[in-house]
C-alpha cells in the first residue's frame, strides 16, 4: 500500500479536494506515485488526512477524468501515469502517453436521468413489425430509389396528423423527411439570410449545427414566458430558433401573446426573417392541452419551419425527423437539394405511415402519456419527500424532464454536484451546462432531471440517494469555504 505525503491546509482558499489533487499530481510527476501503482482506498486515505471521504473520492474522479489514476472495478484506483492532456496547473510532459479506455470509465450507471431518454419498452414492437413484415412481402418496390423529400404516403400521414393535432397547416409537398433534425437543421440554414438567434440556455446542438453551417450564433435570454422577443429585436438577428412549446432546458411554455410579438418581429422584414420552431416533444403535455403550433398561427404562407421528431414519442433509434417548409422556401429547396438522396429507409417509412394511418401512433402516444404522468408523479413525490424544502421543482408540467433546484447560502460548482452524483451511479446535467457561458451565466445549484428512462420503482431510491449525495457534496462545499 502507498503512503501518500500530502499535507492539507484547511485555511487555505483552494478547496481540500483541490489540494489533494494537485498534491497526487505532483507526486506522480515526480515518481513518488509510479505507474500501476494502487492507490489508498478513499476510506482510508479520508482517514490519513482527516477529511471526508467525498473529498478524497472528489480528487480520485478529477485524476481519474484527465487520465492520472484508472478505476478499476471492486479493485479501486491504480496510477495511469501521465494523461494526454494535463490537468490545471500541471506542466506538459515531455512524451505524454494516451489515457487507456478504463481512465474514462466511473462507477457503474443505475439511474439514467439524461434527457435523452425514453422508456424503450413502451415501443409498440409487434405492431410496428407486423407493418414493416407486411411491407417487406408485398412490396418490393420499396427497394428503389425514393424521393429525397420523404415518403409521399408518410408526408401525407404527417400533414394529417399535424393538422389535427398541432394545428401546422401545410401541404404534403412542404413536408422534408431526414435522419434527425440536426441533419434537417444543416440543410436548412444555408437557405436562411443572416445571423440566427438561439436562446439561452437552449439546445447546444442546435446552436453547433447552426454554426457549423455558416450561421453564427447569437444568444437571446429566456425568461418565465420562454425567448425574450425585445432582446431578439436588439440582436440584430435575421432567424430566431425557438423551443416555444416546452423551452429547453426550462420547460418554459411562450404564452401566446408573446407568440403574437414573435411572429410580428418575423413579419417586420418579409422574407428576410425566419423562425425554425424546434417541436420536440409537444405530445407530452399532461395537464392542459398544448397551444398551437407557431406554424399553425403564422399559415402555409408564414415565416415558420417547423421542425419535429418521433425520437421522443416512439424511440431514439427510429431516425426519423422531418420540417415544414414555408412555401416561399420551396423553389430554393429544390434547386439546392433536388439531386439528394433521402436519408431514411422507405421501409421504415412506409410503416411509420401505416402506423400514422392506422390509429396506432395516437393510441400510443395516449398510453405512453399514462405512464410517462405516472412516472412525473412518483418522481416528483419522491423528491419532494427526500429534498424537503432543501429544494424546489420546476418544469413540470410537459416534456420528460424537470428541473431541481437546490436550496441555500453554500453551494458548491455545478461540476462536483454532477461529479457527486456519477460517483453514486446517478447521471444527469446542470442547468448552467446549457449557457454558452457556462456556469459564470447561471446561479448554481439548478439540475436537469430527465425521467423518461427511469423505472418506476427506482423513483423513490432514486430520489433518497440523490438528496444524501448532493447533501455530502454542499456540506463538503460549506466545510471547505474560506472562513468556515
Amino acid at each position: 500500500m502507498l503512503h501518500l505525503t500530502t499535507a492539507l491546509d484547511p485555511a487555505a482558499k483552494a478547496p481540500l479536494y483541490q489540494q489533494l489533487y494537485h498534491s497526487i499530481v505532483q507526486e506522480i510527476r515526480a515518481g513518488a506515485l509510479p505507474a500501476g501503482a494502487r492507490m489508498p482506498g478513499k476510506r482510508s486515505l479520508a482517514e490519513a488526512l482527516s477529511v471526508s471521504v467525498n473529498t478524497v473520492d472528489a480528487a480520485y474522479q478529477m485524476l481519474a477524468a484527465e487520465g492520472y489514476l484508472a478505476s478499476r472495478p471492486r479493485s479501486g484506483f491504480y496510477v495511469e501515469g501521465y494523461p494526454a492532456r494535463p490537468g490545471p496547473g500541471a506542466e506538459a510532459p515531455d512524451a505524454p502517453a494516451a489515457p487507456p479506455a478504463q481512465a474514462q470509465a466511473g462507477p457503474p450507471l443505475r439511474y439514467d436521468l439524461s434527457t435523452s431518454g425514453v422508456d424503450t419498452r413502451l415501443f409498440p414492437a409487434r405492431t410496428w413489425a407486423r407493418l414493416e413484415k407486411e411491407l417487406l412481402y408485398t412490396s418490393p418496390g420499396l427497394l428503389a430509389r425514393g424521393d429525397p423529400r420523404g415518403e409521399p404516403e408518410l408526408r401525407q400521414a404527417l400533414a394529417a396528423y399535424l393538422a389535427e393535432y398541432r394545428g401546422v397547416r401545410c401541404t404534403p409537398e412542404q413536408l422534408v423527411v431526414g435522419a434527425g433534425i440536426e441533419y434537417l437543421l444543416s440543410l436548412l440554414a444555408p437557405l436562411l439570410p443572416g445571423p440566427a438567434a438561439v436562446e439561452e440556455p437552449g439546445y447546444p446542438r442546435a446552436r453547433q449545427v447552426l454554426e457549423n453551417s455558416g450561421r453564427p450564433c447569437r444568444a437571446v435570454p429566456v425568461d418565465e414566458g420562454g425567448l425574450s422577443v425585445a432582446a431578439l429585436a436588439a440582436s440584430g438577428a435575421a432567424v430566431c430558433y425557438v423551443t416555444p412549446s416546452h423551452q429547453f432546458p426550462t420547460g418554459a411554455t411562450m404564452p401566446a401573446p408573446r407568440r403574437a410579438e414573435l411572429l410580428a418581429w418575423a413579419a417586420q422584414r418579409p422574407g428576410g426573417r425566419y423562425i425554425i420552431e424546434d417541436d420536440y416533444d409537444s405530445e407530452f403535455r399532461f395537464d392542459t392541452r398544448p397551444l398551437p403550433s407557431l406554424q399553425g398561427m403564422a399559415g402555409a404562407e408564414g415565416p415558420v419551419v417547423y421542425l419535429s421528431t418521433v425520437a421522443r414519442s416512439l424511440a431514439p433509434g427510429i431516425r426519423i425527423a422531418y420540417m415544414v417548409l414555408p412555401a416561399q422556401l420551396l423553389p430554393a429547396w429544390q434547386r439546392r437539394y433536388s439531386l439528394y438522396s433521402g436519408t431514411v429507409g422507405r421501409f421504415e417509412q412506409q410503416t411509420l405511415a401505416r402506423f400514422i394511418e392506422g390509429g396506432y401512433f395516437t393510441r400510443h402516444l395516449a398510453r405512453s402519456r399514462v405512464v410517462y404522468k405516472a412516472r412525473r408523479n412518483a418522481l416528483v413525490k419522491a423528491l419532494a419527500a427526500s429534498f424537503g424544502p432543501a429544494a424546489a421543482l420546476s418544469g413540470l408540467h410537459t416534456g420528460l424532464h424537470l428541473l431541481l433546484r437546490l436550496q441555500g447560502q453554500s453551494l458548491p460548482p455545478d461540476a462536483r454536484l454532477v461529479a457527486a452524483a456519477r460517483q453514486a451511479g446517478i447521471r444527469l446535467t446542470a442547468l448552467s451546462s446549457y449557457y454558452r457561458e457556462g456556469p459564470a451565466a447561471c446561479p448554481p445549484g439548478t439540475l436537469v432531471l430527465g425521467y423518461g428512462a427511469l423505472d418506476d420503482a427506482l423513483c423513490a431510491p432514486l430520489a433518497e440517494e440523490l438528496a444524501a449525495t448532493l447533501k455530502k457534496a454542499c456540506t463538503e462545499a460549506s466545510a471547505s469555504s474560506p472562513g468556515t
